[in-house]
């Protein structure tokens, strides 16, 4: 990471908590499938949403939402598709 703060994208951020609500717990890899992020753009955000206790990786590889990234999903994805209307998928 640059000597610069991240700042996630909500877009993104709300992409990954809402393929975890529909899927379940993932692997990392079949994770940025699904939200159609690379390996490596997934790897900056789960850092950072593990560094805000939004998610969590358990022993087996699999990352899981922790009680407040399912809050998350209500606070901002249902806020997104109820004003934006939807959640674009797309390569980044």
């Amino acid at each position: 990471m640059s000597s610069r703060e991240f700042r996630p994208d909500l877009y993104v951020l709300a992409r990954i908590i809402e393929a975890l609500v529909n899927n379940g717990p993932m692997k990392r890899t079949r994770l940025a499938t699904a939200c159609g992020l690379s390996y490596d753009k997934l790897e900056r955000y789960l850092n950072w949403m593990i560094e805000k206790n939004l998610v969590l990786v358990d022993g087996d590889g699999f990352v899981r939402l922790t009680r407040d990234g399912e809050r998350s999903y209500e606070e901002l994805v249902l806020w997104i598709k109820r004003y934006v209307g939807s959640l674009r998928i797309g390569k980044i």
